[in-house]
């Protein structure tokens, strides 16, 4: 992972839609009934498309070039222990004169994402924590994929998980000391940086003996649920690594995950290391600013909770 600016190819929704029925009559050989954007972050478009033949799935255009291998590449290697469905990639394509973006197409996972499924937040207590313990099984599932080694699942080469993590986290704060002295940063959020890297050697003292495969961005947005709330599937992995497990769990933080006690049901379950709260916190810090940095959006509602969080969790020192 490289803390630098991605500038992001240009396509539109109206344009994904349209490429996506072209992609499916070239590599399915079969004609589109309906294509329907889906949605997209900062470097993807998904388009959900419906065939003559019945087939649903969905083209996911990647706006950033050198996405695609490693992309697909953690898809498959995710799903081989995954106990809950991940996407199956039936199709890749590379970009050309036609279609000036990667892509590659999958299995359309039934539902929609838990973070657009308003009506679980309403749910009891117990509903929610049921809820909880699939989600944090079928992770723990995919902890239990190990490598002699940790890094990206593609080139893992580091003998330990900060020889892995410690020169992105420096990269990430020198990045952001650069943004805040051209005021494209909050002192917020160079501060609460600077105090936690402080702290670096403590929080991190505790050695992180396996490397285990992460999925990388699992937080409720990347988790689907069908009729009855029932899950059904995890989808967009973000750099996957074989790396410390407890880097998986600061997005289940994030956004709407704390009401569904995903981070507290899976350290009940499957335990944690002594400062697994504060990492958790610097995690979640970094990882926001990383994507900021690539981006160049902010969100504040995300970032903002990060921050206070992160102030909190150094005082418990």
């Amino acid at each position: 992972m490289k803390a630098e600016r991605i500038e992001a190819l240009p396509l539109t929704k109206e344009q994904a839609s349209a490429y996506a029925k072209i992609v499916i009559g070239q590599k399915l050989g079969v004609n589109v009934k309906k294509a329907v954007y889906m949605g997209g972050g900062s470097f993807g478009r998904a388009v959900s498309v419906q065939c003559k033949d019945g087939q649903k799935l969905v083209v996911k255009f990647l706006r950033a070039k050198g996405m695609l291998e490693k992309e697909v590449h953690d898809l498959k290697l995710l799903a081989r222990y995954s106990t809950i469905k991940i996407p199956n990639v039936l199709f890749t394509r590379f970009a050309d004169a036609e279609i000036p973006v990667d892509c590659y197409g999958m299995e359309l996972i039934e539902g929609k994402s838990a973070f657009f499924a308003r009506g679980m937040l309403l749910m009891s207590k117990k509903r929610r924590k049921d809820f909880a313990d699939k989600v944090t099984s079928a992770l723990h599932a995919i902890h239990s994929c190990k490598n002699d080694k940790f890094g990206d699942t593609m080139n893992a080469d580091c003998e330990g998980w900060l020889d892995h993590y410690r020169p992105f986290a420096e990269e990430v704060l020198k990045k952001a000391e650069e943004y805040f002295a051209a005021e494209k940063l909050q002192e917020s959020v160079i501060l609460a940086m600077r105090a936690a890297w402080e702290k670096f050697n403590v929080i991190f003292s505790e050695e992180v003996k396996d490397a285990c495969l992460i999925h990388g961005d699992l937080n409720v947005c990347n988790i689907m649920v069908g009729k009855g709330y029932k899950l059904t599937g995890f989808i967009d992995p973000l750099n996957s690594a074989y790396a410390d497990r407890e880097y998986d769990l600061f997005q289940f933080d994030n956004l709407t995950g704390k009401r569904f006690f995903l981070r507290e049901t899976y350290i009940e379950k499957y335990g944690a290391s002594r400062y697994c709260l504060q990492k958790l916190a610097f995690y979640g810090l970094w990882n926001e600013v990383y994507c900021y940095i690539k981006s160049g959006v902010l969100i504040g509602f995300i970032m903002d909770p990060l921050v206070k969080n992160m102030n909190k969790r150094l005082k418990e020192l």
